[in-house]
Protein backbone atom coordinates (compact mmCIF):
# COMPACT_ATOMS: atom_id res chain seq x y z
CA UNK A 1 0.00 0.00 0.00
CA UNK A 2 1.30 3.53 -1.25
CA UNK A 3 1.13 7.27 0.87
CA UNK A 4 1.06 10.06 -1.15
CA UNK A 5 1.99 13.38 0.60
CA UNK A 6 0.35 16.90 -0.91
CA UNK A 7 1.55 20.05 -0.06
CA UNK A 8 0.12 23.36 -0.69
CA UNK A 9 0.42 24.81 -3.73
CA UNK A 10 2.14 28.22 -4.53
CA UNK A 11 0.51 28.27 -7.86
CA UNK A 12 0.10 26.56 -11.03
CA UNK A 13 1.27 27.59 -14.09
CA UNK A 14 2.56 25.85 -17.70
CA UNK A 15 0.83 23.20 -20.62
CA UNK A 16 0.50 19.54 -20.02
CA UNK A 17 -0.67 17.47 -22.63
CA UNK A 18 -3.80 15.47 -20.54
CA UNK A 19 -3.24 11.51 -21.29
CA UNK A 20 -5.34 9.59 -23.42
CA UNK A 21 -9.39 9.00 -23.01
CA UNK A 22 -9.72 6.00 -21.08
CA UNK A 23 -13.45 4.99 -22.41
CA UNK A 24 -12.04 5.31 -25.82
CA UNK A 25 -8.85 3.37 -25.16
CA UNK A 26 -11.08 0.48 -24.14
CA UNK A 27 -13.45 0.24 -26.99
CA UNK A 28 -10.27 1.36 -29.59
CA UNK A 29 -8.79 -2.45 -28.17
CA UNK A 30 -11.84 -3.91 -28.05
CA UNK A 31 -13.38 -3.02 -31.70
CA UNK A 32 -9.65 -3.56 -32.63
CA UNK A 33 -10.27 -7.09 -31.54
CA UNK A 34 -13.26 -7.80 -33.05
CA UNK A 35 -12.21 -6.00 -36.36
CA UNK A 36 -10.56 -7.25 -40.21
CA UNK A 37 -7.21 -6.09 -40.48
CA UNK A 38 -4.54 -4.20 -38.47
CA UNK A 39 -5.78 -1.34 -36.36
CA UNK A 40 -3.31 0.98 -34.84
CA UNK A 41 -3.85 3.36 -31.74
CA UNK A 42 -2.40 6.32 -30.92
CA UNK A 43 -2.75 8.35 -27.80
CA UNK A 44 -3.77 5.56 -25.82
CA UNK A 45 -3.98 5.32 -21.99
CA UNK A 46 -1.50 2.82 -20.68
CA UNK A 47 -3.12 3.06 -17.17
CA UNK A 48 -3.70 -0.60 -15.14
CA UNK A 49 -7.60 -0.81 -16.67
CA UNK A 50 -6.57 -0.33 -20.22
CA UNK A 51 -3.87 -2.34 -19.67
CA UNK A 52 -6.41 -5.29 -18.43
CA UNK A 53 -8.50 -4.90 -21.73
CA UNK A 54 -5.18 -5.73 -23.73
CA UNK A 55 -4.57 -8.93 -21.31
CA UNK A 56 -8.12 -10.16 -21.76
CA UNK A 57 -8.50 -9.74 -25.65
CA UNK A 58 -4.75 -11.27 -25.84
CA UNK A 59 -5.92 -14.46 -23.99
CA UNK A 60 -8.93 -14.63 -26.47
CA UNK A 61 -6.34 -15.46 -29.16
CA UNK A 62 -6.21 -11.53 -30.39
CA UNK A 63 -2.35 -10.53 -31.20
CA UNK A 64 -1.96 -6.78 -29.56
CA UNK A 65 1.56 -5.44 -28.89
CA UNK A 66 1.67 -2.18 -26.93
CA UNK A 67 4.29 0.37 -26.60
CA UNK A 68 3.80 3.34 -24.42
CA UNK A 69 0.66 4.90 -26.15
CA UNK A 70 0.75 3.21 -28.76
CA UNK A 71 -0.99 -0.17 -29.99
CA UNK A 72 -1.30 -2.08 -32.52
CA UNK A 73 -4.55 -4.24 -33.02
CA UNK A 74 -4.04 -7.51 -35.43
CA UNK A 75 -7.97 -8.06 -35.79
CA UNK A 76 -9.36 -11.70 -37.74
CA UNK A 77 -12.87 -10.39 -37.07
CA UNK A 78 -15.31 -11.85 -34.66
CA UNK A 79 -14.52 -15.08 -35.72
CA UNK A 80 -10.84 -14.67 -34.62
CA UNK A 81 -11.07 -14.45 -31.17
CA UNK A 82 -11.47 -18.09 -29.41
CA UNK A 83 -12.11 -19.78 -26.11
CA UNK A 84 -9.67 -19.29 -23.19
CA UNK A 85 -7.57 -21.72 -21.32
CA UNK A 86 -7.52 -18.81 -18.82
CA UNK A 87 -9.81 -16.98 -16.64
CA UNK A 88 -10.34 -13.59 -17.94
CA UNK A 89 -9.27 -11.06 -15.35
CA UNK A 90 -10.36 -7.31 -15.72
CA UNK A 91 -8.82 -6.30 -12.84
CA UNK A 92 -10.52 -3.00 -11.35
CA UNK A 93 -11.85 -2.26 -14.80
CA UNK A 94 -15.76 -1.88 -14.78
CA UNK A 95 -15.77 -0.96 -18.48
CA UNK A 96 -13.50 -4.21 -19.15
CA UNK A 97 -16.21 -6.67 -17.69
CA UNK A 98 -19.17 -5.20 -19.01
CA UNK A 99 -18.27 -4.34 -22.63
CA UNK A 100 -16.16 -7.54 -23.27
CA UNK A 101 -19.06 -9.49 -21.87
CA UNK A 102 -21.36 -7.65 -24.83
CA UNK A 103 -18.69 -9.47 -26.82
CA UNK A 104 -18.49 -12.96 -25.46
CA UNK A 105 -22.25 -13.51 -25.03
CA UNK A 106 -22.61 -13.95 -29.07
CA UNK A 107 -19.17 -16.32 -29.68
CA UNK A 108 -19.76 -19.93 -29.20
CA UNK A 109 -17.64 -20.73 -26.43
CA UNK A 110 -17.10 -20.63 -22.60
CA UNK A 111 -14.89 -18.33 -20.94
CA UNK A 112 -15.34 -16.79 -16.95
CA UNK A 113 -14.80 -13.30 -16.08
CA UNK A 114 -13.23 -12.18 -12.95
CA UNK A 115 -11.89 -9.01 -11.35
CA UNK A 116 -10.73 -7.61 -8.40
CA UNK A 117 -12.11 -7.08 -4.76
CA UNK A 118 -14.01 -3.57 -6.07
CA UNK A 119 -15.11 -5.63 -9.30
CA UNK A 120 -16.79 -8.11 -7.06
CA UNK A 121 -18.85 -5.73 -5.59
CA UNK A 122 -20.34 -4.04 -8.76
CA UNK A 123 -23.89 -4.80 -9.80
CA UNK A 124 -23.66 -6.89 -13.42
CA UNK A 125 -27.08 -8.11 -13.10
CA UNK A 126 -27.92 -4.33 -15.59
CA UNK A 127 -25.70 -6.49 -18.57
CA UNK A 128 -26.05 -9.50 -17.73
CA UNK A 129 -30.14 -9.54 -17.46
CA UNK A 130 -30.52 -8.11 -20.64
CA UNK A 131 -27.63 -10.27 -22.50
CA UNK A 132 -29.56 -13.39 -21.41
CA UNK A 133 -32.54 -11.78 -22.97
CA UNK A 134 -30.81 -12.04 -25.70
CA UNK A 135 -30.12 -16.09 -25.61
CA UNK A 136 -26.49 -16.12 -23.86
CA UNK A 137 -25.72 -18.20 -20.82
CA UNK A 138 -23.97 -16.41 -18.07
CA UNK A 139 -24.48 -17.34 -14.82
CA UNK A 140 -21.85 -16.05 -11.34
CA UNK A 141 -23.03 -14.81 -8.14
CA UNK A 142 -26.25 -13.69 -6.79
CA UNK A 143 -27.83 -15.26 -10.46
CA UNK A 144 -25.27 -13.43 -12.66
CA UNK A 145 -25.55 -10.14 -11.12
CA UNK A 146 -21.64 -10.26 -9.19
CA UNK A 147 -18.36 -11.78 -10.39
CA UNK A 148 -16.96 -14.36 -10.85
CA UNK A 149 -19.14 -14.69 -14.40
CA UNK A 150 -19.69 -17.90 -16.49
CA UNK A 151 -20.27 -16.88 -20.11
CA UNK A 152 -21.55 -19.72 -22.80
CA UNK A 153 -22.48 -17.44 -25.90
CA UNK A 154 -24.05 -18.43 -29.24
CA UNK A 155 -26.84 -18.00 -31.34
CA UNK A 156 -28.73 -14.50 -29.75
CA UNK A 157 -31.56 -12.42 -30.88
CA UNK A 158 -31.94 -8.69 -31.06
CA UNK A 159 -34.01 -7.06 -28.41
CA UNK A 160 -35.56 -3.75 -27.93
CA UNK A 161 -34.33 -2.99 -24.28
CA UNK A 162 -35.67 -0.15 -22.48
CA UNK A 163 -32.56 0.45 -19.86
CA UNK A 164 -33.67 1.91 -16.23
CA UNK A 165 -30.21 3.48 -16.08
CA UNK A 166 -28.27 5.76 -18.30
CA UNK A 167 -25.18 4.06 -18.47
CA UNK A 168 -22.98 4.27 -21.38
CA UNK A 169 -21.45 0.53 -20.44
CA UNK A 170 -25.21 -1.08 -20.37
CA UNK A 171 -25.68 0.76 -24.21
CA UNK A 172 -22.59 -0.46 -25.62
CA UNK A 173 -22.77 -4.06 -23.79
CA UNK A 174 -26.05 -4.32 -25.74
CA UNK A 175 -25.17 -3.14 -29.16
CA UNK A 176 -22.02 -5.28 -29.25
CA UNK A 177 -23.77 -8.16 -28.98
CA UNK A 178 -26.54 -7.26 -31.65
CA UNK A 179 -23.96 -6.50 -33.82
CA UNK A 180 -23.79 -10.68 -34.25
CA UNK A 181 -27.34 -11.37 -33.18
CA UNK A 182 -30.50 -11.88 -35.90
CA UNK A 183 -32.76 -8.82 -36.42
CA UNK A 184 -32.39 -5.50 -34.71
CA UNK A 185 -31.24 -4.55 -31.48
CA UNK A 186 -32.15 -1.50 -29.68
CA UNK A 187 -31.05 0.15 -26.65
CA UNK A 188 -33.50 3.51 -24.97
CA UNK A 189 -32.40 5.56 -21.94
CA UNK A 190 -34.12 7.82 -19.52
CA UNK A 191 -31.27 10.60 -20.65
CA UNK A 192 -28.39 10.26 -22.73
CA UNK A 193 -24.72 8.80 -21.76
CA UNK A 194 -21.15 8.94 -23.41
CA UNK A 195 -21.86 8.33 -26.93
CA UNK A 196 -18.25 6.74 -27.46
CA UNK A 197 -19.60 3.12 -28.51
CA UNK A 198 -21.56 4.61 -31.17
CA UNK A 199 -19.03 7.40 -32.39
CA UNK A 200 -16.40 4.82 -32.68
CA UNK A 201 -18.78 2.12 -34.18
CA UNK A 202 -19.48 4.38 -36.74
CA UNK A 203 -15.20 4.94 -37.66
CA UNK A 204 -15.39 1.24 -37.66
CA UNK A 205 -17.62 1.16 -40.89
CA UNK A 206 -20.76 -0.23 -38.47
CA UNK A 207 -24.10 1.43 -39.60
CA UNK A 208 -25.78 3.12 -36.46
CA UNK A 209 -29.10 4.01 -36.60
CA UNK A 210 -29.79 7.09 -33.86
CA UNK A 211 -33.58 8.53 -32.67
CA UNK A 212 -33.84 10.73 -29.91
CA UNK A 213 -32.41 8.96 -26.61
CA UNK A 214 -32.86 5.53 -28.83
CA UNK A 215 -29.29 3.97 -30.01
CA UNK A 216 -29.89 0.59 -32.53
CA UNK A 217 -28.03 -1.58 -35.00
CA UNK A 218 -28.97 -4.57 -37.20
CA UNK A 219 -27.54 -7.92 -37.08
CA UNK A 220 -24.63 -9.01 -39.52
CA UNK A 221 -22.12 -6.60 -39.23
CA UNK A 222 -18.52 -6.08 -39.40
CA UNK A 223 -16.05 -4.07 -38.42
CA UNK A 224 -13.01 -3.05 -40.62
CA UNK A 225 -9.57 -1.94 -38.85
CA UNK A 226 -8.98 1.47 -38.32
CA UNK A 227 -6.24 4.50 -37.43
CA UNK A 228 -7.26 5.79 -34.07
CA UNK A 229 -6.30 8.51 -32.56
CA UNK A 230 -7.23 8.73 -28.76
CA UNK A 231 -8.02 12.45 -27.38
CA UNK A 232 -7.29 13.54 -23.99
CA UNK A 233 -9.55 12.35 -21.05
CA UNK A 234 -11.76 14.68 -19.77
CA UNK A 235 -12.31 13.20 -16.43
CA UNK A 236 -8.80 13.38 -15.72
CA UNK A 237 -7.94 16.52 -16.95
CA UNK A 238 -11.32 17.72 -14.28
CA UNK A 239 -8.70 17.33 -11.67
CA UNK A 240 -6.33 19.89 -13.51
CA UNK A 241 -9.05 21.96 -14.33
CA UNK A 242 -10.88 22.61 -10.85
CA UNK A 243 -6.85 22.49 -9.24
CA UNK A 244 -6.33 25.92 -11.38
CA UNK A 245 -9.75 27.12 -11.01
CA UNK A 246 -8.93 27.06 -6.77
CA UNK A 247 -5.28 27.40 -6.31
CA UNK A 248 -4.45 30.93 -6.33
CA UNK A 249 -1.95 32.66 -8.55
CA UNK A 250 -2.81 29.87 -11.16
CA UNK A 251 -3.04 30.09 -15.14
CA UNK A 252 -2.51 26.72 -16.84
CA UNK A 253 -3.57 25.30 -20.19
CA UNK A 254 -4.42 21.74 -21.46
CA UNK A 255 -4.11 20.40 -24.75
CA UNK A 256 -6.03 18.04 -26.86
CA UNK A 257 -9.04 17.21 -24.51
CA UNK A 258 -12.04 15.47 -25.57
CA UNK A 259 -15.01 17.81 -25.91
CA UNK A 260 -17.76 15.25 -26.37
CA UNK A 261 -21.07 16.74 -25.67
CA UNK A 262 -22.12 13.49 -23.62
CA UNK A 263 -19.03 14.01 -21.19
CA UNK A 264 -18.19 17.89 -20.93
CA UNK A 265 -20.43 18.41 -18.13
CA UNK A 266 -17.87 19.87 -16.23
CA UNK A 267 -17.02 22.18 -18.32
CA UNK A 268 -20.89 23.34 -17.95
CA UNK A 269 -20.28 23.38 -14.28
CA UNK A 270 -17.29 25.53 -14.21
CA UNK A 271 -19.31 27.88 -16.48
CA UNK A 272 -22.03 28.29 -14.24
CA UNK A 273 -19.68 28.99 -11.63
CA UNK A 274 -17.75 31.95 -12.63
CA UNK A 275 -14.77 30.26 -13.85
CA UNK A 276 -12.33 32.13 -16.08
CA UNK A 277 -11.64 29.56 -19.24
CA UNK A 278 -11.01 29.57 -22.65
CA UNK A 279 -11.48 26.34 -25.45
CA UNK A 280 -9.66 27.01 -28.23
CA UNK A 281 -8.03 25.49 -31.29
CA UNK A 282 -10.97 23.07 -31.48
CA UNK A 283 -10.49 19.88 -34.39
CA UNK A 284 -11.81 15.87 -34.72
CA UNK A 285 -10.25 12.67 -34.68
CA UNK A 286 -11.60 10.14 -35.50
CA UNK A 287 -15.60 11.40 -34.75
CA UNK A 288 -14.49 12.31 -31.30
CA UNK A 289 -13.90 16.57 -30.93
CA UNK A 290 -11.02 17.78 -28.95
CA UNK A 291 -9.74 21.28 -28.14
CA UNK A 292 -6.90 23.17 -25.73
CA UNK A 293 -8.49 24.54 -22.49
CA UNK A 294 -6.82 27.47 -20.58
CA UNK A 295 -7.90 28.39 -17.31
CA UNK A 296 -7.14 30.41 -14.59
CA UNK A 297 -7.98 31.10 -10.15
CA UNK A 298 -11.33 32.01 -10.16
CA UNK A 299 -14.04 33.83 -8.02
CA UNK A 300 -16.63 31.24 -8.08
CA UNK A 301 -20.00 31.06 -6.56
CA UNK A 302 -22.24 27.57 -5.53
CA UNK A 303 -24.44 25.98 -8.05
CA UNK A 304 -27.24 23.40 -8.64
CA UNK A 305 -25.94 20.14 -10.58
CA UNK A 306 -28.49 17.11 -11.61
CA UNK A 307 -30.97 16.10 -13.68
CA UNK A 308 -29.82 15.23 -17.91
CA UNK A 309 -26.32 16.79 -16.47
CA UNK A 310 -25.20 14.34 -14.46
CA UNK A 311 -24.83 11.74 -16.99
CA UNK A 312 -22.38 13.89 -18.05
CA UNK A 313 -20.41 14.50 -15.46
CA UNK A 314 -20.83 11.22 -12.92
CA UNK A 315 -17.04 10.38 -12.91
CA UNK A 316 -16.04 14.13 -12.31
CA UNK A 317 -18.19 14.67 -9.26
CA UNK A 318 -15.81 13.66 -6.71
CA UNK A 319 -13.67 16.87 -7.68
CA UNK A 320 -16.64 19.03 -8.65
CA UNK A 321 -17.23 18.60 -4.47
CA UNK A 322 -13.67 19.81 -3.64
CA UNK A 323 -14.52 22.55 -6.33
CA UNK A 324 -18.08 23.51 -4.22
CA UNK A 325 -15.82 23.63 -1.13
CA UNK A 326 -13.91 26.87 -2.56
CA UNK A 327 -17.43 28.48 -4.18
CA UNK A 328 -19.29 30.91 -1.66
CA UNK A 329 -22.44 29.81 -1.22
CA UNK A 330 -24.32 26.35 -1.71
CA UNK A 331 -23.70 23.77 -3.94
CA UNK A 332 -26.62 20.82 -4.25
CA UNK A 333 -25.51 17.57 -6.21
CA UNK A 334 -29.03 15.78 -6.64
CA UNK A 335 -29.86 12.38 -8.87
CA UNK A 336 -26.22 11.07 -8.77
CA UNK A 337 -27.34 7.60 -7.40
CA UNK A 338 -25.18 5.71 -9.73
CA UNK A 339 -22.50 6.90 -7.32
CA UNK A 340 -22.92 4.20 -4.82
CA UNK A 341 -22.35 1.93 -7.25
CA UNK A 342 -18.77 2.54 -8.37
CA UNK A 343 -15.33 1.13 -7.31
CA UNK A 344 -16.75 2.46 -4.01
CA UNK A 345 -19.81 4.00 -2.65
CA UNK A 346 -18.17 7.83 -3.92
CA UNK A 347 -21.40 9.66 -1.95
CA UNK A 348 -20.28 8.17 1.47
CA UNK A 349 -16.24 8.15 0.31
CA UNK A 350 -16.34 11.66 -1.13
CA UNK A 351 -18.15 12.88 2.22
CA UNK A 352 -16.19 11.13 4.81
CA UNK A 353 -13.12 12.01 3.27
CA UNK A 354 -13.58 16.15 2.48
CA UNK A 355 -15.18 16.17 6.15
CA UNK A 356 -11.58 14.99 7.37
CA UNK A 357 -9.90 18.46 5.62
CA UNK A 358 -12.84 20.91 7.24
CA UNK A 359 -15.35 20.78 4.30
CA UNK A 360 -18.92 21.79 5.36
CA UNK A 361 -20.36 18.66 3.64
CA UNK A 362 -23.67 16.60 4.12
CA UNK A 363 -24.63 13.28 2.25
CA UNK A 364 -28.13 12.83 0.72
CA UNK A 365 -30.13 9.69 -0.75
CA UNK A 366 -28.88 10.47 -4.16
CA UNK A 367 -26.12 12.99 -4.08
CA UNK A 368 -24.46 15.87 -1.34
CA UNK A 369 -24.25 19.37 0.07
CA UNK A 370 -21.64 21.24 -0.02
CA UNK A 371 -21.40 24.36 2.05
CA UNK A 372 -18.38 27.04 0.57
CA UNK A 373 -16.45 28.78 0.89
CA UNK A 374 -14.17 27.26 3.39
CA UNK A 375 -10.81 26.93 4.37
CA UNK A 376 -9.38 23.11 4.34
CA UNK A 377 -6.55 21.93 6.36
CA UNK A 378 -4.30 19.24 6.12
CA UNK A 379 -4.83 15.40 7.10
CA UNK A 380 -4.68 11.84 6.61
CA UNK A 381 -7.78 10.50 3.98
CA UNK A 382 -7.95 7.36 2.54
CA UNK A 383 -8.35 6.10 -1.51
CA UNK A 384 -10.38 3.42 -0.81
CA UNK A 385 -8.47 2.17 -3.84
CA UNK A 386 -10.72 4.41 -5.87
CA UNK A 387 -8.39 6.32 -8.38
CA UNK A 388 -11.36 9.56 -8.82
CA UNK A 389 -10.89 9.55 -4.92
CA UNK A 390 -7.08 9.73 -4.72
CA UNK A 391 -6.62 12.55 -7.07
CA UNK A 392 -9.55 14.81 -5.70
CA UNK A 393 -7.98 14.40 -2.45
CA UNK A 394 -4.61 15.19 -4.19
CA UNK A 395 -6.02 18.35 -5.79
CA UNK A 396 -7.60 19.24 -2.32
CA UNK A 397 -4.84 18.68 -1.37
CA UNK A 398 -3.24 21.79 -3.04
CA UNK A 399 -5.24 24.23 -0.94
CA UNK A 400 -5.29 23.00 2.25
CA UNK A 401 -3.31 24.52 5.64
CA UNK A 402 -1.11 21.58 5.82
CA UNK A 403 -0.12 18.42 4.27
CA UNK A 404 -2.59 15.74 3.09
CA UNK A 405 -1.65 12.53 3.15
CA UNK A 406 -3.40 9.90 0.70
CA UNK A 407 -3.09 6.22 2.05
CA UNK A 408 -3.52 3.59 -1.27
CA UNK A 409 -2.17 6.19 -3.88
CA UNK A 410 -1.48 3.61 -6.10
CA UNK A 411 -4.79 3.50 -6.80
CA UNK A 412 -4.64 6.83 -9.24
CA UNK A 413 -2.16 4.71 -11.59
CA UNK A 414 -5.39 2.74 -12.53
CA UNK A 415 -6.75 5.79 -14.95
CA UNK A 416 -3.34 8.83 -14.49
CA UNK A 417 -0.17 7.17 -14.28
CA UNK A 418 1.26 10.55 -14.94
CA UNK A 419 -0.60 12.27 -12.21
CA UNK A 420 1.41 13.49 -9.76
CA UNK A 421 4.40 14.57 -12.46
CA UNK A 422 2.14 16.90 -14.00
CA UNK A 423 1.59 18.47 -10.74
CA UNK A 424 4.85 18.46 -10.00
CA UNK A 425 5.63 19.92 -13.48
CA UNK A 426 2.65 23.05 -12.77
CA UNK A 427 4.08 23.60 -9.19
CA UNK A 428 5.34 27.47 -8.85
CA UNK A 429 8.73 26.68 -6.68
Amino acid sequence: MNTAIVKHSLGLKGTIKIPGDKSISHRAVMFGAIAEGTTTVEGFLPGEDCLSTIACFQKLGVSIEQEGETVTIEGRGWKGLTEPSEILDVGNSGTTTRLMLGILATRPFHSVVIGDDSIAKRPMARVTNPLREMGSTIDGRENGNYTPLSIRGGQTQGIAYQSKVASAQVKSAILLAGLQSSGITSVSEPALSRDHTERMLEAYGVKVKRDGLTVSVEGGQSLTAQHIVVPGDISSAAFFLVAAAIVAGSEITLEGVGINPTRSGIIDVLEKMGAMMTIHNERLAGGEPLADITISTSALKGIEIGGDLIPRLIDEIPVIAVLATQAEGKTIIRDAEELKVKETNRIDTVVSELSKLGATITATDDGMIIEGRTPLTGSTVNSFGDHRIGMAMAIAGLITDGDVIIDRSEAIAVSYPSFFEHISSLQQK
